[in-house]
C-alpha cells in the first residue's frame, strides 16, 4: 500500500470498466479509471449526464461492481464481492448523504440516525450514545424528536448526514447533497462537511454540477466520456465558516 504525506490510500482504483448490456448492445460506461483518494481528502467530482461519475460513485458505494479492473477500498479489495458482502461493507465503512434526504417520514430524526446502526447490530445504549452525538455534531440538538415534517429541507439534509457519521464510517458518499436547498442553507451544509473533513478527517466524495460548490473541496475530478478528463487541486478554496460570519451580518432579503 502505498503512502503520500503520511496518508494512507483509501480508495484505490485501478483500470476500472463498467460496461452495462442493452439488448445487443454494449454501453460503456467506465473506460480505464484509475485513482487514489487519501486518507482525509475532500473530493468533489464532476461531469455532465453520461460522463461516468454516477457510475463510478455506484461502485465506489459497493452498490455495484465493475466489469473489469480493481477497487481497493480502505485495504480491501472489494471489486468482486458478492451482494451480501457489499451490503456489510456499505453498513459498516460508507456513510451515504443524497439530495433527496432519503429519511424516514413517521420517525423522529433520533430513530433516522440510529437506522444504520440498529442494522449493524450496535447494542442499544451504544446506539442511542452514538446517535445524539452525531446529531450534537451536526448542530441539531434539541430537535431529536422531531419529525422530518417538523424540519426544514437544511435540517433534514443535517440529519442525513448525521445518519452518515453515526456508524463512523471510512467514507462518506455525498450525492448532490445541496441540489435542494436554496443558497444560504447550501453554505450551512458546507460548513458541516468541512468541519467534519477538519476536525474528524473524515473522508469526503462529494458529486456535484455546481462548481461553486466544488470549491468548498480540496480536490476535483472531472469525468468525461467514462474517462477522467482532470484532476486538480483547489487552489482558493473556500471556507464556509467565513461566508457563514457573513451572512449572519448581512440582512436576509440581501441574500434572497
Amino acid at each position: 500500500m502505498t503512502v503520500e504525506n503520511g496518508k494512507r490510500p483509501v480508495i484505490e482504483l485501478s483500470d476500472i470498466h463498467k460496461i452495462y448490456q442493452m439488448g445487443d448492445v454494449e454501453v460503456r460506461a467506465l473506460r480505464g479509471v484509475s485513482l487514489k483518494i487519501y486518507q482525509g481528502e475532500f473530493v468533489a467530482i464532476m461531469g455532465a449526464s453520461g460522463s461516468g461519475k454516477s457510475t463510478t460513485m455506484n461502485i465506489l458505494g459497493c452498490l455495484d461492481r465493475p466489469t473489469r479492473g480493481t477497487y481497493i477500498l480502505d485495504g480491501q479489495d472489494v471489486s468482486e464481492l458478492s451482494k451480501d458482502e457489499r451490503a456489510d461493507i456499505r453498513n459498516h465503512k460508507i456513510g451515504f448523504v443524497f439530495q433527496g434526504f432519503n429519511l424516514l417520514s413517521r420517525t423522529s430524526a433520533m430513530e433516522n440516525v440510529e437506522l444504520p446502526l440498529l442494522y449493524a447490530a450496535v447494542p442499544t445504549s451504544e446506539r442511542h450514545r452514538r446517535a445524539m452525538e452525531a446529531i450534537e455534531a451536526v448542530g441539531l440538538k434539541g430537535r431529536e424528536l422531531s419529525h422530518p415534517n417538523q424540519l426544514s429541507g437544511g435540517q433534514q439534509q443535517r440529519v442525513a448526514i448525521a445518519r452518515a457519521i453515526a456508524t463512523k464510517p471510512t467514507l462518506i458518499l455525498a450525492d448532490e447533497p445541496t441540489g435542494n436547498l436554496d443558497s444560504r442553507t447550501s453554505v450551512e451544509v458546507m460548513e458541516i462537511f468541512q468541519r467534519l473533513n477538519r476536525e474528524q478527517g473524515i473522508t469526503l466524495l462529494l458529486v456535484t454540477h455546481e462548481h461553486d460548490i466544488a470549491e468548498y473541496a480540496d480536490r476535483v475530478i472531472v469525468f468525461k466520456d467514462g474517462k477522467i478528463k482532470n484532476d486538480y487541486p483547489v487552489t482558493h478554496r473556500r471556507d464556509a465558516r467565513d461566508e457563514l460570519k457573513i451572512l449572519a451580518e448581512t440582512p436576509m432579503e440581501e441574500n434572497l
